[in-house]
């Protein structure tokens, strides 16, 4: 899946399981969201607002999260294996259980 979410209004939205592989969300507001257990290798979420999200057992090997807010968002048990994390703001973010991070 390649869909273009650039800059796209999807707080709150269930997107759970699903596969958004390759997906462009950069610059996308996914505040609140539930994204457990989602797909989104190699996925672009640059400058993504995170805050708040459910990512616990999303698969985000090779995601661009780089100036992402990650703020209060949930990663456990992520798998994070070659992703970017340099200059994303993880205050209050639950790594817990996570793997391979880089940044």
């Amino acid at each position: 899946m390649s869909d273009n979410f650039n800059g796209k209004n999807l707080s709150g939205a269930d997107l759970s399981e699903a596969n958004l592989s390759g997906a462009d969300l950069s610059g996308a507001n996914l505040s609140g969201a539930d994204l457990s257990g989602v797909n989104l290798t190699g996925a672009d979420l640059s400058g993504v607002n995170l805050s708040g999200t459910d990512l616990s057992g999303a698969n985000l090997s090779g995601v661009g999260l780089s100036e992402a807010n990650l703020s209060g968002a949930d990663l456990s048990g992520a798998n994070l294996t070659g992703v970017d994390l340099s200059g994303a703001n993880l205050n209050g973010t639950d790594l817990t259980g996570v793997s391979n991070t880089r940044g």
